[in-house]
Order: C-alpha cells, then sequence, then structure tokens
C-alpha cells in the first residue's frame, strides 16, 4: 500500500498496522482532513463482556477520537436478535431482550474505560440499534429497502459463499442480518451525519452493502475501513487462550490473569502488539519488539502494563506485576493470585487435591487434573505433586496453599 495519507486518522492507521482495506481512501482522508468525521463500529450483544478480540476495533475508535474525531459504539440490541452468520458454521442461539440488555450493560463499563462519552463535537455515542429496528414494520421494509438487494450478490459474499460451500444451513433469518446492518450504517448517516463505518475484514461485505444502500436511498457518500482479522504468530486466534476468552470486564477474568495473557506472548508478536494495542510511540514499539534473548521478556512486561493500565488501571497492572515476580522470580506466593476460598466444612472430611485443582480454574475436569499431575505439570507450594490421591483437611489449609499448572498459571487455596 503506497498511499500517502495526508489525515492524522488514517496515518495512524496504516503505520500502526490497523488498516486491511479502505473502500476510498482519498474520499475518507479527504473527509478527515476537512472536519469531524463521526464513525461507527457495531457490537452484538452476545455476552456480558468484550473480549480480546475485541480490543483492536475499541483502540481505533479511541485513536479517532484523539485525533480530533467522533466514535460511535452502536450497541446491536436489535440485530442480536438475528445474528451474525459471519465465518460461523452455525447459527448463534437467539436471546431474549432482558438478557441483550444485561450484556449491554455489561459492556459499557469497558467502552467507558477508552472513550470519552458526552455531548461535545468529538465525544462519543453510545447507541442502540433496537432504537430503529424494534419498530420497523416488514412489508414497508421490504418495499422500500429489500429491493435494493440482490440475493444472487450475497451469496458471493464470502462470509455466506464459505458456510454455503460447507454445505452448512444458513436460515432465512440469518440472511436479513447484512440488511439489517447496512439499514444501520444508512439509519446513522440520516440520524447523526455518521460518515465512516469500521470493522474486522469479515465485515466487508456488511460495510460495502450499508454504502451502496445509504447511496442509493439517500444519495449520500459514506466510508468503510476494516482492520485485519488478527491471528498470533503461531497461526491462532488472537484472544484465545488454553482456558477459552480472554474477557475484558473484571469480574469475568481478574486484571492478574489479562496482566498475565499479555506477559505470555510470543516473541514475535511483541512488537506488533505494542503498536496496536498500546500508545507508546512506534519507533519505541519497534525497538521493544527487537530485543533479543532474555532482554524481550521485559518488553513483554512493558506490553502487559501498557494494556492493563488501559483497562483497569496503573495501580492494578502495579499489583498484577509485583504478584508476577513475586511468584515467578522470587517463588513466593504472590498477593494477586486468584484465589479459591473454601469453607472449613468442605474440609471437615478431607478434599481430595483433583477437585482442588478444577475448582481453582488450573483444569476444566479431573481427568485434566490427574493428566497434569501424572505429566509433572502440577505442584503444591512450589513442590511437584506427584499423588493424584492426596487429600488436603483443615489442618492443612492452616496456612494459604498454593496450587501451579505449569510455570505460569497459579492460584491460592485458602479457608474461609
Amino acid at each position: 500500500m503506497t498511499y500517502h495519507p495526508k489525515s492524522e486518522f488514517i496515518a495512524i492507521m496504516m503505520e500502526r498496522g490497523y488498516l486491511a482495506d479502505c473502500t476510498d481512501y482519498q474520499g475518507l482522508d479527504e473527509a478527515l482532513s476537512n472536519g469531524i468525521v463521526p464513525a461507527y463500529i457495531g457490537y452484538d450483544a452476545t455476552a456480558s463482556s468484550l473480549h480480546v478480540g475485541h480490543l483492536l476495533n475499541v483502540m481505533m475508535l479511541r485513536w479517532l477520537q484523539k485525533t480530533g474525531h467522533k466514535p460511535i459504539t452502536l450497541m446491536g440490541g436489535g440485530t442480536t436478535k438475528v445474528g451474525d452468520p459471519s465465518f460461523r458454521s452455525d447459527e448463534r442461539p437467539l436471546l431474549g431482550p432482558e438478557q441483550i440488555d444485561a450484556n449491554i450493560a455489561g459492556m459499557q463499563k469497558v467502552f467507558a474505560r477508552y472513550l470519552d462519552y458526552g455531548d461535545g463535537d468529538t465525544d462519543a455515542l453510545m447507541l442502540n440499534n433496537a432504537e430503529w429496528l424494534d419498530t420497523l414494520n416488514y412489508l414497508e421494509f421490504l418495499r422500500d429497502i429489500g429491493r435494493h438487494f440482490s440475493v444472487n450478490r450475497m451469496l458471493s459474499f464470502e462470509s455466506v459463499k464459505s458456510r454455503l460451500d460447507r454445505e452448512q444451513s444458513l436460515s432465512f433469518l440469518e440472511f436479513n442480518y447484512m440488511i439489517l446492518q447496512a439499514y444501520d450504517f444508512m439509519e446513522l448517516n440520516r440520524r447523526y451525519g455518521c460518515t465512516l463505518q469500521m470493522g474486522g475484514s469479515d465485515q466487508w461485505g456488511n460495510i460495502v452493502n450499508g454504502i451502496d444502500l445509504t447511496r442509493r436511498v439517500i444519495d449520500k457518500e459514506v466510508y468503510g475501513l476494516t482492520s485485519p482479522l488478527l491471528t498470533t504468530s503461531d497461526g491462532k486466534k488472537m484472544g484465545k487462550s488454553q482456558d477459552g476468552a480472554v474477557w475484558l470486564n473484571a469480574d469475568m477474568l481478574s486484571p492478574y490473569l489479562f496482566w498475565q495473557f499479555w506477559r505470555n506472548t510470543t516473541d514475535a508478536d511483541t512488537g506488533r502488539f505494542l503498536k496496536l494495542y498500546t500508545e507508546l510511540p512506534v519507533a519505541e514499539c519497534e525497538r521493544l519488539g527487537a530485543l533479543q534473548g532474555s532482554e524481550i521478556n521485559e518488553a513483554k512486561v512493558i506490553l502487559a502494563n501498557e494494556v492493563t493500565t488501559l483497562l483497569h488501571g496503573a495501580e492494578a497492572a502495579a499489583a498484577a506485576e509485583a504478584t508476577a515476580r513475586e511468584v515467578f522470580e522470587k517463588g513466593g506466593v504472590g498477593d494477586d493470585l486468584p484465589t479459591l476460598t473454601i469453607s472449613a466444612a468442605d474440609v471437615a472430611e478431607g478434599i481430595s487435591i483433583v477437585q482442588l485443582i478444577v475448582k481453582s480454574g488450573l483444569a476444566k475436569s479431573g481427568k485434566d487434573a490427574k493428566r497434569l499431575i501424572s505429566e509433572g505439570g502440577a505442584k503444591i507450594d512450589d513442590a511437584p505433586l506427584e499423588d493424584a490421591g492426596m487429600m488436603i483437611d483443615g489442618t492443612a489449609l492452616a496456612n494459604p496453599i498454593k496450587l501451579s499448572a505449569g510455570k505460569k498459571r497459579h492460584a491460592l487455596i485458602k479457608l474461609g
């Protein structure tokens, strides 16, 4: 890509690695250079927290605001009732209105950490597409909006094509999703002057549909910009750990475990992730990413501290680093470790070490815990745990016990 942008926002997107594609580089660049551009990203309310996979696009909205433009977080109170089929092998479970509202409330906590909301020209807006989708008249919608969509063209989009090529069912309900998302873009332009939709590159087809619809129905020029779908250097989808999704809400994943996720970044990804997930200058990100040997570990600590500070605050980042150093470098316990508190009644007749490993989240099942022990990956108070039949009673828990799975995952067990 040899385009030389005039606007600060596009320059940052390109320099830091956020940009996969754009529907009209020059047109968007001109708009960004000539005034405040309202831009949105849509988030369906399928869970009560965002996860690390969302963080790239949240950072794009943050940079948009920092460069003098207006971010819009569009909550999918309406579209969540349908479900986005993009690149999925099956239909999403349908959620009721109460669950959707509860999920939106949980997700709002994260956005407030990254964006400034308010009534000013560049203050962020949080909107809910239920505002216009819930009151649509189906026959009017089909006549006024549906006629602008070619089924032949919709079938050609990669997100739909990949599903049909695998001969997996695509319901009519899901097929409507891309029409609703296109309608969102048009409504946001009509109501709020929004001229840019951003999203992951899997949303390209949906974004293009919205641009076409907006031009056809209300004769307005709008733009689309996508980010790359991130995989780690070992080919895994960004945001997945061995324990599942890396949630951004502290009540679903502790700040310590969030910090630890970033500290465990592979050497090859460190420089790239510093550019994408922190606000450190690009030259510093490249310097840190180029470090070798044990020095790269300090770069990973900087990455973990910077990302955790943005989400959970500087105190949480410092506490997580202190605990990690205590646990890893000094073999200590650490104040911020995930802790399982069990009652005296629970251990009155003893509780198996296997149960404790599962309850503390270090293994998903008793079978996993036994395998961990048999393969030498489990420790109790930093000593190898070799007996899968070991029982723990109240006396053994007079002081907290530290359990470990491998070198990087630990938990405290204490009486409460």
